[in-house]
């Protein structure tokens, strides 16, 4: 007889051992450690019928999966299209960001369309879901909800009701009797995700599944279920803000470059194709310390106001405070501007911010962000109508930046009349003739454009 030899996998990177661990040796996941045994020596596996018969790959008819517009637009861009029928989204998000009230718009919007929805939460009760539905005004007869934490009777929901659409809200609440251990554990996780998968690809039901995330920002559970599903999104957006970013980690239907932006109002959740008027102040007189710049968020650019205010210190080590900016390249900025444009600041407070609750983290806010400090410093305004885009380097040049005809575009369309970029840019800014590019190469050019410097 073959000798049976018991072992021990984690589901998250598959590292395997003869003895039961509460953590992984490989990944260091706690918890991740299932029992997987069989026989030791390994057996051939036979071939079996086909379910199907393969088909060549241009007689295979596309038009049963095409996207289904959603009925919110920058949930559509996101997704690229829409829902393509037996896709499975996890949409995953911090607790109060308003997951649960997105998706109920989207079940709403997409049950006016006569289509059967169903909708199982097993967070909240139905009667629960019907007050926020009310104060949303999402309700509509082809709209099922259901509260149910058994996948058994969520599949028995789906049986009786037969929807077009299904969300679940959420799959860490969601057990099966059938598994060992807890709802929302690994093995509870993975089982629930992969049956729900293999429903919507059987039915050809657009499912959207709710996911937690750790406290580190990534989605709890185990990494398979970003695996077994066709889309990941985020739902991003802080505390003090009322703007949401929903933003695509994973699709395989469409592009992963994408944003889309939502405004979480008293009465629901609104969606905001032009965003740019909430990072740019509008001030009645000329202030200065402020410049306005571009950032790409995905495949869109959105301007950004950056403020600074440099002011005396009373203290022997000044004061460096930051909002929305990284401190490390505002510390660096700093420093290029003391050795290289003769702007010392070693005995002064800096405060760098920017409008909005914005967060630039990419380098091309550097000028702006060098422009709006030497702005403070000598109390010289930039005018309303420039805009700044370059990185700058510790030598004091000002380096290209990604996508620059774009950002170019959209500050033309918003009335923009002056922007400083980098010199070394080879964009094609052909049709920019209201817009006056005052290219430069390094950051002491850049001060003289707005009247800073020699």
């Amino acid at each position: 007889m073959a000798k049976t030899t018991t072992t021990f996998r984690c589901a998250e990177c598959g590292w395997s051992t003869t003895k039961w661990v509460g953590r992984c040796g490989e990944c260091q996941a706690w918890g991740t450690v299932d029992q997987a045994g069989g026989p030791s020596p390994s057996r051939r596996t036979t071939a079996t019928s086909v379910s199907r018969t393969a088909q060549p790959i241009a007689q295979i008819d596309v038009e049963a999966s095409r996207a289904r517009s959603t009925a919110i637009g920058e949930l559509d861009r996101v997704l690229g299209g829409g829902l393509v029928p037996g896709a499975v989204v996890l949409l995953a998000g911090e607790p109060g960001v308003g997951k649960s009230t997105l998706l109920l718009e989207l079940a709403a919007r997409w049950a006016r369309s006569l289509a059967t929805t169903l909708y199982v939460s097993g967070e909240e009760s139905t009667s629960q879901i019907r007050l926020r539905a009310d104060r949303t005004r999402a309700v509509h007869d082809s709209l099922y909800l259901a509260a149910e934490t058994d996948l058994g009777a969520v599949l028995a929901h789906i049986d009786e009701v037969d929807p077009s659409l299904l969300v679940l809200d959420s799959v860490q609440t969601v057990g099966s009797s059938s598994v060992d251990g807890i709802p929302g554990g690994v093995t509870q996780v993975r089982e629930v995700a992969s049956t729900l998968v293999q429903v919507a690809k059987a039915r050809n039901i657009p499912t959207i599944l709710v996911g937690h995330v750790t406290k580190d920002g990534s989605i709890a559970g185990p990494r398979v279920l970003e695996h077994l599903v066709d889309v990941v999104l985020h739902f991003e957006g802080e505390r003090d803000s009322r703007l949401r970013l929903v933003r695509a980690v994973k699709n395989r239907f469409g592009p992963v470059d994408e944003i889309g932006c939502f405004d979480l109002a008293d009465h629901g959740i609104v969606e905001v194709p032009d965003p740019t008027g909430l990072f740019v102040s509008r001030h009645q007189q000329p202030v200065s310390g402020t410049c306005v710049t571009v950032t790409m968020e995905g495949r869109r650019p959105l301007l950004a106001e950056v403020q600074a205010l440099v002011s005396t210190s009373e203290i022997p080590q000044p004061r460096r405070a930051t909002s929305g900016l990284d401190p490390s390249r505002l510390a660096m900025i700093l420093a290029v501007l003391s050795r290289r444009c003769s702007i010392h600041l070693a005995k002064s407070d800096v405060y760098a911010a920017t409008v909005g609750g914005a967060r630039l983290r990419e380098p091309s806010a550097d000028l702006a962000t060098a422009l709006a400090v030497a702005s403070s410093t000598h109390d010289v305004v930039v005018p309303t109508d420039v805009v700044a885009l370059g990185e700058v380097g510790l030598a004091g040049e000002v380096r290209r930046v990604a996508h620059l005809e774009q950002r170019l575009r959209e500050c033309a369309r918003l009335g923009f009349r002056r922007a400083i970029v980098p010199q070394d840019g080879s964009s094609d800014l052909s049709g920019l003739e209201a817009l006056d590019v005052i290219r430069v190469a390094d950051l002491a050019a850049a001060l003289r454009a707005i009247g800073v410097g020699r």
